[in-house]
Formats: structure tokens, C-alpha cells, sequence
């Protein structure tokens, strides 16, 4: 599947736009500006639901695999995530400024399924040889705070050719937990509307 494929994207992130949350700094000052992922959004609708579609191509950044620049979602809201060709590392955090009390990843490959909950910040990693294409579900109300990861240079741990680094920028980074994705796709997506508001009008039945 070429990154071609689906049109112009609505959002491309340069590795000029990912240096506040880079491991390799010192690869970063010599390395040309490239673009790490794209994203089209509103591939298609359901209800208030959108399908994105984001591509990380397998392009190291230095000694760190490629990666989404990482973000939380504001009040609460969910995503459900499906990988369509690839294979990824899916990371989540949960905490307090500089102090982390939990932190997950979630290794799928192609038709399996993740859902980030709710109030974590969270990213993505490309950890093959070939492009990574998934797929997302999220309300279209639902907003993103990039702060934390720009704040302490990523997250709790990097995935490097040498492995998984902990991030010293952070005072408390607990031992990294591995979890396994779902097989199948959950038969209702109303959690994706978040925790209000109870009436949904423009709800479809999602099967």
C-alpha cells in the first residue's frame, strides 16, 4: 500500500517538528529535515466518529525507531486504533508531570486492535522494516495536548536499536509492563463518544 494511495494527507510531521521529543540530539543536528508520518484525516464518518488513516514509514530517527510525536486526549475521550499493514509498538503513560505511576505497550501487527483509554499520554512506534499503516476511530470533539512529551523529550522509555532506554528526564519512570492487543473489533464504539453526553442523536449502531 503506497502512501500515495489515499490522497494529499491532511497532516505531515517533519522530524523538525519532533525534536522536542527526540533520543538521538546529537544525530538531530546533523540530520536533514524529513517528513517521520503522515495523516488523513476524515478518511470517512460515522455519526460524529472520524476514521483516520496514518503512515509512519520505517525511517530510523538516529538510533530510535520511528515514531508519532505523542499526545493525551483532552476530557477523557478514547481511541480505537487497527493496524492494517505492519507491525508497532503502541505505548501509554499515566501520571503526573514528571513523576510516571504506570506505563504500558501493546505489540500488534496487522489486524490486530488497541484502544487507548482514557488520560494517558500516548504514542506510536514503527518497530519494523516496512511502512506501519493503521487506522483510528475518535470523536471529532475529542482534542489533543502535545505538553508532557514536548515538556520531558518523549516519553518514559525509547525504543532504540539497542532497545528500550528509559527517558532520565523523568524523576520516576516505573518498570515497563507489556500487554496483548484484541483480536477482534469491539461490537459497540459508543465509548469513543466519551463520558458525556448520555443523549446521542446523531449515533449510529456500530457492528
Amino acid at each position: 500500500m503506497e502512501i500515495t494511495k489515499f490522497g494529499k494527507p491532511k497532516m505531515v510531521r517533519s522530524l523538525k517538528e519532533m525534536k522536542s521529543v527526540l533520543y538521538d540530539q546529537k544525530w538531530y543536528k546533523q540530520a536533514k529535515n524529513f517528513n517521520v508520518y503522515y495523516v488523513w484525516r476524515g478518511v470517512k464518518w460515522e455519526g460524529d466518529l472520524r476514521y483516520d488513516i496514518t503512515i509512519i514509514p520505517p525511517k530510523m530517527l538516529g538510533q530510535e525507531f520511528p515514531k508519532t510525536k505523542g499526545h493525551k486526549h483532552l476530557n477523557n475521550f478514547q481511541e480505537l486504533i487497527t493496524v492494517l499493514e505492519g507491525q508497532a509498538f503502541y505505548l501509554a503513560q499515566w501520571g503526573k508531570g514528571n513523576k510516571i505511576d504506570k506505563i504500558e505497550v501493546i505489540k500488534a501487527k496487522k489486524g490486530d486492535w488497541i484502544i487507548y483509554p482514557p488520560n494517558c499520554d500516548h504514542l506510536t512506534i514503527n518497530s519494523g522494516k516496512e511502512n506501519l499503516i493503521m487506522a483510528n476511530w475518535l470523536s471529532k470533539k475529542c482534542k489533543s495536548d502535545y505538553s508532557l512529551f514536548e515538556r520531558y523529550q518523549g516519553a518514559g522509555y525509547y525504543y532504540t536499536k539497542q532497545g528500550w532506554i528509559k527517558n532520565q528526564n523523568y524523576k520516576s519512570v516505573p518498570k515497563l509492563k507489556f500487554k496483548k492487543p484484541l483480536k477482534r473489533k469491539p461490537k459497540s464504539l459508543d465509548f469513543l463518544y466519551g463520558p458525556q453526553p448520555t443523549h446521542h442523536p446523531t449515533r449510529k449502531n456500530h457492528r
